[in-house]
C-alpha cells in the first residue's frame, strides 16, 4: 500500500492509467472523466453518450475509484450484458488496479455480483437421492443430460468460483438447472450445511468494502424496487449500456399468470401434504382456464364478469394454499432441510402468483383501465397455453423515486442521443427535471470520412410477405461488390433466413445465419475471414465487435419499428397521445432510432475502419420521421445513388497497394 495521500485529480489519475496501459490521450475520454467526476462531487445525475473508441469504461472507472476511496464507500457499476461484465472484471479493472496502485492511497479493489442461480449449488450436488429419470436413457445408461450433469459435478470439485461463466465449455440451461438454485429455492446460509462454503455466499462476501462492485441491470432493478438491500450500501450508481435500462427494469417488474404454472403449483402442494387445498386450487384453475379461453388475445382494456370471477377464485385459492404450505404438518420433521426448502420455495411462488393476480384485478377496479399504471394482456400459445401478463405502463416513476431519488446516477452508452438530443432517454428513465446534465463525448472516428449511409430509395417499401425480389437483388449486388464482408441485420428471423437461402444460391461467399451455431462462434468465424457474410436479428444489432476488413458493409433490411400489436408499447403510445404528445414518435420512432444507431454502430470499430451502412427501406428518406432517425445515427456521408455506393465499396475493399 502506498503512503501517498489521495491528492491527485481525476485528470492526473487518468493520465497515469493511460500511460501505464500504453495508450494515448483521447479528448473525449478526458472530457467524460471530468464530467463524471463533477457529477459525483456535486451529486448531480449525468447522461453521457460515448461513441466507439472513446474509452468510456476507463472514463467512468477512474472517477469511480477515486470517489470510492475519497469517501470510503462503494460505487456500483451496472451493465446489460455478460460480455461487458466480464470485460470489466477480467480485463479493465485488474489492469487499472495495477496502473493506479502506485499513485493512489491503496490498491483499488473490485468484485462482481450476480444472481444466485449463476453459481453451482453445493447442497444440490450433495443430495443423496435417486437421480431423475431424465438422466438415463431407455437402456438405463447415463443419458446426454446425465453426462453433462456429471461433468459439472467434476468441475465443481476444482473450481474456485462455481460461476457458470467459468465453466468451459458451457452447458445448456436444462443442465444448469439440475445443479443450481434460484434465490427462492435457496435454504439460506444459516440453514444450509454448505452455507459457509457456498459459492454464491463467498461471491457476495467479496463485495464487502470494495471500491467498485460490477453487477447487471436486473439485480440493480431488484435492489432499487425491493424493500431489502441486495447490493452493498452505496450512494453512486454508474449505468453502462444505459439504452437497455428501461427494457431490463420493465422485464423485472413484469408478472405472468398461466394455467400451466398454476397447475404445477397445485401438484407441488399436493406432494407437500396440502391435498385438500391442492384439489380446490385445481378446480378453480379449470374454471379460470375456461373463462380465459373466451377472451381475446392482446391488451385487455376491460374484462368479462366470468374472467374476473375466475381471477378472484384463483387469487383466494392461492392464498389458502400458501397458508397451508406455511404450516408444517403434524409428524413432519422441522429439521429436514430439503422439505423446508421446498416449502419455502413453493410458499414464495404461491405468493408471487397471488400478487400478480392482485395487480391484474386492480387494473380493472379502476373506472378507466387505460389510465392505470399497469397494462394487462393475454398471449396465446399452442405450445404453452394462455398466459396473462401485467407490466408497468412506464418504469419512469419507479426509477424517479427508487433509483434517482436515492443516489447519484451516471448513465452512459454509445447511443443515447435520440433524434439529436437526450430528452427521449431522460423521459423513459424518469430523470428528475433540473437534476441532470448531459455530455456527448463524441468519437475519435470521423464518420463523414470513414462511412457512407446509403438509403436504397429506388426499392419498394417493405411489405409483410417477406423480402421483395428487388430487395434480394439489391442485397446480392451490394455483397458482390463488397467481396463478402457483410453483416446483415434483419428485422425478423424469417427475413434473415430468406435472404440467406437466396444468397447461398447466387453468391460464392459463405453465408452464416444466427441460430446455426452459438452467436460467439458465428462472430468468430465471420471475423477471421474476409469472404464471409453473417446474417441475423436483434442480438447481432447490438453485440458484434469486428474491427478491420472483415466488416465493410452493414445491411439493414428495414427500419426496426416495434410490432404494431405489442400490447405494452401500444399502451405506451396511446398514453403519449392522450398526454398531447406523439405516441408514434415517443415510442415507435424512438425504439427504431435506438436500434438503428446500435446497428449502424457495428461498422466503425477502429480508427482505420471504412465502410457502408446500407438501409434497404426508402422510408428513411421519404417519410418526415426519417430525419429524426438519421439524426440518431453517426454523421455519415449520405447518398441514395446505387452507382455511387457500389463504386465506393469497390474502392474500399480493394487490396491495399504496396509502395
Amino acid at each position: 500500500m502506498s503512503d501517498q495521500p489521495l491528492t491527485q485529480t481525476t485528470t492526473d489519475l487518468l493520465s497515469a492509467a493511460v500511460e501505464s496501459l500504453g495508450g494515448a490521450e483521447r479528448p473525449g475520454q478526458v472530457a467524460m472523466a471530468k464530467a463524471v467526476t463533477q457529477a459525483l462531487d456535486k451529486e448531480r445525475h449525468l447522461a453521457v453518450q460515448a461513441g466507439t473508441g472513446t474509452g468510456k469504461s476507463l472514463a467512468y472507472l477512474v472517477p469511480a475509484l477515486r470517489y470510492a476511496q475519497a469517501n470510503d464507500t462503494t460505487v456500483i457499476v451496472s451493465t446489460a450484458t455478460i460480455a461487458l461484465q466480464r470485460q470489466l472484471v477480467e480485463r479493465d479493472l485488474p489492469r487499472l488496479a495495477d496502473a493506479l496502485e502506485p499513485v493512489m492511497e491503496r490498491r483499488p479493489t473490485f468484485a462482481i455480483q450476480k444472481g444466485r442461480s449463476n453459481y453451482v449449488c453445493l447442497h444440490k450436488l450433495s443430495i443423496d437421492e435417486e437421480a431423475p429419470e431424465s438422466l438415463f436413457d431407455d437402456s438405463g445408461a447415463t443419458s446426454w443430460l446425465g453426462q453433462q450433469v456429471a461433468r459439472v459435478h467434476e468441475w465443481a470439485q476444482d473450481t474456485e468460483t462455481g460461476d457458470r461463466d467459468d465453466l468451459e465449455p458451457g452447458v445448456p440451461d436444462t443442465v444448469w438447472r439440475q445443479v443450481s438454485v434460484t434465490s427462492a429455492e435457496c435454504l439460506g446460509a444459516t440453514r444450509c450445511p454448505h452455507g459457509e462454503e457456498c459459492f454464491a455466499e463467498v461471491a457476495k462476501r467479496r463485495t464487502r468494502d470494495v471500491d467498485v462492485v460490477v453487477t447487471n441491470h436486473a439485480l440493480l432493478a431488484i435492489d432499487a424496487l425491493a424493500d431489502i438491500n441486495v447490493l452493498p450500501e452505496h450512494d453512486v450508481v454508474i449505468v453502462d449500456e444505459a439504452h437497455e435500462l428501461d427494457g431490463r427494469i420493465t422485464s423485472v417488474a413484469t408478472s405472468e399468470v398461466s394455467a400451466r404454472t398454476l397447475s404445477m403449483s397445485a401438484r407441488r402442494a399436493g406432494k407437500l401434504g396440502a391435498t385438500t387445498e391442492k384439489d380446490k386450487l385445481q378446480d378453480v384453475i379449470d374454471d379460470f382456464t375456461a373463462a380465459v379461453d373466451l377472451e381475446e388475445p392482446g391488451r385487455w382494456e376491460n374484462i368479462s364478469d366470468s374472467a374476473r370471477g375466475g381471477f378472484v377464485a384463483v387469487r383466494d385459492a392461492l392464498w389458502r394454499t400458501r397458508d397451508a404450505i406455511a404450516r408444517t404438518p403434524e409428524g413432519e420433521s422441522t429439521n429436514d432441510p430439503e422439505r423446508f426448502a421446498e416449502r419455502e420455495n413453493l410458499k414464495n411462488h404461491l405468493q408471487e402468483q397471488h400478487d400478480a393476480i392482485v395487480r391484474i384485478l386492480e387494473v380493472f377496479d379502476e373506472d378507466d383501465p387505460a389510465a392505470h399504471d399497469d397494462v394487462v394482456w393475454l398471449e396465446r400459445s399452442e405450445r404453452y397455453g394462455d398466459t396473462v401478463a401485467v407490466a408497468p405502463l412506464s418504469v419512469a416513476g419507479l426509477l424517479h423515486d427508487r433509483l434517482f431519488g436515492e443516489q447519484t446516477v451516471v448513465l452512459t452508452s454509445a447511443t443515447l442521443n435520440v433524434g439529436g438530443n437526450f430528452n427521449a432517454m431522460a423521459a423513459s428513465w424518469g430523470l428528475p427535471k433540473d437534476s441532470w446534465d448531459s455530455l456527448d463525448a463524441g468519437t475519435p472516428f470521423d464518420p463523414r470520412k470513414a462511412g457512407i449511409l446509403y438509403t436504397a430509395k429506388h426499392l419498394p417499401p417493405p411489405g409483410r410477405d417477406g423480402l421483395a425480389q428487388e430487395t434480394l437483388d439489391e442485397i446480392a449486388g451490394l455483397i458482390t461488390v463488397a467481396g463478402g464482408r457483410t453483416l446483415g441485420l434483419f428485422s425478423s428471423r424469417r427475413a434473415a433466413q430468406q435472404a440467406a437461402e437466396a444468397m447461398r444460391t447466387r453468391l460464392p461467399f459463405d453465408i452464416l445465419v444466427q441460430g446455426e451455431d452459438s452467436t460467439g462462434a458465428l462472430v468468430e468465424k465471420f471475423a477471421v475471414s474476409e469472404n464471409v457474410c453473417l446474417f441475423g436479428t436483434l442480438t447481432l444489432w447490438q453485440g458484434v465487435d469486428v474491427p478491420g476488413r472483415s466488416l465493410s458493409l452493414v445491411i439493414i433490411d428495414r427500419i426496426p419499428f416495434p410490432r404494431p400489436d405489442d400490447p405494452l408499447l401500444q399502451a405506451r403510445a396511446q398514453a403519449a397521445d392522450a398526454a398531447g404528445r406523439s405516441g408514434f414518435m415517443d415510442v415507435s420512432a424512438t425504439h427504431a432510432a435506438l436500434l438503428m444507431a446500435q446497428g449502424a454502430g457495428r461498422l466503425l470499430r477502429s480508427v482505420d475502419d471504412r465502410g457502408v451502412v446500407a438501409v434497404l427501406d426508402n422510408r428513411l428518406v421519404t417519410k418526415r420521421y426519417g430525419s429524426f432517425l438519421r439524426r440518431s445515427l453517426p454523421d455519415f456521408w449520405e447518398t441514395t445513388d446505387p452507382d455511387v455506393v457500389r463504386g465506393a465499396l469497390r474502392r474500399l475493399v480493394a487490396p491495399p497497394t504496396s509502395d
